[in-house]
This record gives structure tokens, sequence and C-alpha cells, in this order.
């Protein structure tokens, strides 16, 4: 019997009002394949899942901020031979920085309502549906 290994990761659904009080979220590339996605990353020894989440932010997307300790959904994938576990976590912005570590990803602020013009996975979908729920309740 093979034991499939299971990678446990954290992200984060990064938010913020603009100018017409309307909410939007930043939305990354792939490293690969080029698709819009949100920043996660494996959790590193020492980290809280709220805490890796937020650096996966800091080093992908170059934004920092709050995090918001509810989880908004979980996802899982295969990768690296075996599947990855996703918990995700809101992220209301306060800062975006002009140069980051992995600033040859391109970023993108997108109207929450327009989200599925951008993300084709369906479980990322609703879990920034469920982003939507909370911060407009």
């Amino acid at each position: 019997m093979k034991i499939e290994k299971i990678f446990q990761q954290s992200g984060v659904v990064p938010f913020r009002k603009n100018g017409d009080d309307k909410f939007e979220i930043l939305i990354i590339r792939s490293r690969k394949d080029k698709r819009w996605i949100i920043p996660k990353g494996i959790i590193d020894n020492g980290y809280s899942a709220q805490e890796a989440a937020r650096k996966e932010a800091v080093e992908e997307a170059g934004i920092d901020g709050k995090i918001i300790n509810v989880i908004l959904g979980a996802q899982v994938y295969k990768k690296w031979g075996g599947k990855c576990k996703v918990v995700y976590y809101p992220l209301k912005v306060t800062e975006v920085h002009k140069k980051w570590e992995e600033d040859f990803r391109k970023r993108k602020w997108i109207n929450i309502d327009l989200i599925q013009e951008f993300i084709k996975e369906k479980q990322l979908l609703i879990i920034i549906r469920n982003l939507k729920e909370i911060i407009t309740a």
C-alpha cells in the first residue's frame, strides 16, 4: 500500500475597498502556466497557518496587511507526487510594495463581482465568494 504525502499549505484572499466603495481582490499570475491565482504556499516549521499565509502574500504578491482569523475554505490539489491541502484566510491589504521577492509575477486588482472572468478554478471561486459574504455582511 502506497502512502500519499500530504503537504499543508495556507493562502490569502487579499482585498481592499476602492474609491467607489467596492471591494477588489488582488490576483497574481502562477509561475508556470500563467493562470490567475491568489497567494499560497507551504506552512514552514515555526509558522502558524495565518503567519505562513501572510508571508506568502508578501513574497508572491508584494502586499501586506491584516489577516482576519476566519477560514474561507480549503482546496486540495495534486503536486510534488502527493496532495497539497490549502486553507485560505482573508487579508485586508494595507501595504502594496513597488518591489518584492517574486516581482516577476504580474498582479492585478479585480472588482470582486468580476472575479469569475479571471479565476477559473471552481473551488477557488467558492472561497472568494465566501469572502464576499463576510466583508459585505
